[in-house]
């Protein structure tokens, strides 16, 4: 495919990422409350039904990959535009809790069908090893998820309540998204996928590269854990170190700008060095920010920015660095398997901050955070390790 048609791509994608993104992750944020406010339903009841959600989409990831393998990312996008829409009028109309939860369930589906994981997959399939830039540019895009969601929710939330702001983004994604899906994502043709001996399903994995593989599920899953913790609890973390909700909140606006500055530094890189130094670079910058907050240094701000500029290039590395190291044929079905322990750590994660903060209070919690950062980054250098000496026997 030509360059010059990439960014009617690229840019419904992105669309379709904001709303998606904005429907589903980013809207407890803004509906929790009045749900419970309407309902009488208990707050951990409600917010908890977001981990349920990304345990159903964690479940379902690899067979999202296998399909995006053999049909393309047209037909997974436009049923995953499809399952969130259905899901939304489902909690818009439910009338007690285990309805909800019902719905919460198929967006989760919905999730697993149409968030980063097999929007990146539709661009390697379609790009192959061009992918990457695409790749960074549509994470430009959906750094602005919660900047348009957020507001909008509340405004919905205004004029229509909850269940109708629910009711208007299923709307969106049957009137929007689904159409750019359907009429700007270009068609592929079916692909079988390609069977070899000893490989798991249609994932062949040769030499050293299960134990890279494992290596990625492991910074994958330490980084779901560590970025849903962060994104939950984060204003209160700021306030335990003696911060005002105010200036807690102020500090926490810097995440979306880092993260698009981080982005478009990435993007100005046009591909020259291997996606590796991203994650290294990425996992560097979480890691330093963490320990910053942890140790209390006094420059809060310059944490924040720091963690959400590595969070930004984490991004970019978790969809470009499979694409390297498995090629395009394998890189929808890894991108699958990668995606279902993320998941499953994100749905864990905001049950286990609220054990280590309760039994731990809120600065061992931030220490164990900080931790895990730091074991993300020797992890990162590892792989970079593996990586390097296979290019080097490769070359001999």
């Amino acid at each position: 495919m030509q360059a010059t048609r990439r960014w009617p791509v690229i840019s419904a994608l992105g669309i379709v990422q904001i709303f998606a993104w904005g429907s589903s992750y980013y809207l407890m944020a803004v509906l929790a409350a009045p749900i419970v406010t309407e309902t009488g339903w208990p707050l951990p009841w409600v917010v908890g039904a977001i981990s349920v959600a990304l345990a159903c989409a964690g479940l379902a990831s690899p067979q999202v990959g296998n399909g995006i393998a053999r049909f393309g990312g047209r037909p997974v996008l436009a049923i995953g535009s499809a399952l969130l829409a259905s899901g939304l009028a489902v909690i818009a109309a439910a009338p007690n809790l285990p309805a909800f939860y019902i719905g919460w369930c198929i967006i989760g589906l919905g999730m697993s069908a149409g968030l980063y994981d097999p929007a990146f997959a539709t661009l390697g399939r379609l790009y192959k090893e061009n992918a990457r830039s695409a790749i960074t540019a549509l994470t430009l895009w959906g750094g602005f998820a919660s900047t348009v969601c957020w507001p909008l929710s509340s405004w919905l939330l205004e004029q229509m309540g909850w269940r109708g702001t629910a009711i208007t983004y299923a709307a969106i994604h049957l009137l929007i998204c689904l159409p750019l899906v359907l009429r700007l994502i270009p068609k592929e043709p079916p692909l079988q996928p390609e069977a070899a001996p000893g490989e798991t399903g249609s994932f062949l994995l040769l030499g050293h590269e299960r134990m890279v593989f494992l290596l990625m599920a492991a910074i994958l899953v330490i980084a779901g854990l560590s970025v849903t913790l962060i994104s939950v609890y984060l204003l209160a973390l700021l306030q335990a170190q003696g911060l005002s909700l105010s200036e807690a909140v102020a500090l926490g606006t810097l995440l979306g700008p880092a993260q698009v500055a981080a982005r478009i530094v990435e993007m100005a890189g046009r591909g020259r060095h291997h996606p590796i130094w991203a994650l290294v670079v990425a996992t560097g910058c979480v890691a330093i920010g963490l320990l910053l907050l942890a140790l209390d240094m006094d420059v809060p701000g310059l944490a924040v920015i720091l963690y959400g500029a590595g969070n930004g290039v984490f991004s970019i590395a978790r969809g470009s660095l499979p694409l390297a190291l498995f090629g395009r044929d394998r890189y929808p079905v890894a991108m699958g398997r990668l995606a279902r322990p993320s998941l499953l750590a994100q749905a864990a994660a905001p049950l286990l901050g609220g054990v280590l903060m309760s039994g731990l209070g809120e600065g061992k919690t931030l220490m164990i955070v900080a931790c895990l950062g730091l074991v993300n980054l020797a992890l990162a250098v590892a792989m970079w390790g593996m990586i390097r000496k296979d290019t080097d026997r490769s070359a001999t």
